[in-house]
């Protein structure tokens, strides 16, 4: 098996077992020529860990419960000409309250400019522009309303392109956070 490939299964291991183990592998894993797993670094560094992120343990937890039960997650996608409209609620009252929390704290992070990114090429775009997204949340019964607009055509485009990574996620649960670690090492 090619070293990447071990990468990215160790990785995604790392993400089903828990934080604790993510940051502790995260500290160990080098990647191509030599470069170790760190935070938000270079282009090549996953970006897993955020040193000094107090949340980032709970945080995965909420994404880990999520992929776990991505089968009660029912998610709609709207396209808006300036951004996003999106609907995440589940039947099971457990995993409404998961995507409320979920929601809640990545509404945080982004007003907070904290990234909290598994893989994904969307989100650094995101962060590196909150200034220019304009969010709305609306918590339901069964979850939560999301709209997030921006007057910058290459913030709607990300905003667009992340809701379609995030419904994946929903859809298909660890496969796709495997297929996005894999995308993110170039296989």
């Amino acid at each position: 098996m090619r070293r990447a490939a071990k990468v990215a299964i160790g990785i995604a291991s790392a993400v089903v077992l828990g934080a604790g183990v993510a940051v502790a592998f995260a500290h160990t894993v080098p990647l191509r020529h030599g470069m170790m797993m760190h935070g938000m670094g270079g282009p090549m560094a996953m970006p897993m860990v955020q040193h000094g992120d107090a949340a980032f343990g709970a945080d995965m937890q909420l994404v880990h419960a999520m992929l776990q039960g991505h089968d009660k997650i029912s998610r709609t996608v709207t396209n808006l000409p300036d951004g996003i409209r999106t609907v995440t609620e589940s039947d099971d009252p457990q995993m409404a309250q998961l995507i409320k929390s979920h929601v809640a704290s990545m509404e945080k992070r982004l007003d907070e400019g904290r990234i909290f990114n598994l893989f994904s090429p969307t989100l650094p775009v995101l962060f590196e522009n909150k200034d220019a997204i304009k969010t709305t949340v609306e918590m339901t019964e069964k979850g939560a309303i999301v709209t997030q607009r921006s007057a910058d055509a290459q913030v709607v485009a990300a905003l667009q392109a992340h809701a379609l990574e995030v419904s994946e996620l929903a859809r298909d649960g660890m496969p796709a956070m495997m297929r996005a670690a894999r995308a993110r090492m170039g296989h």
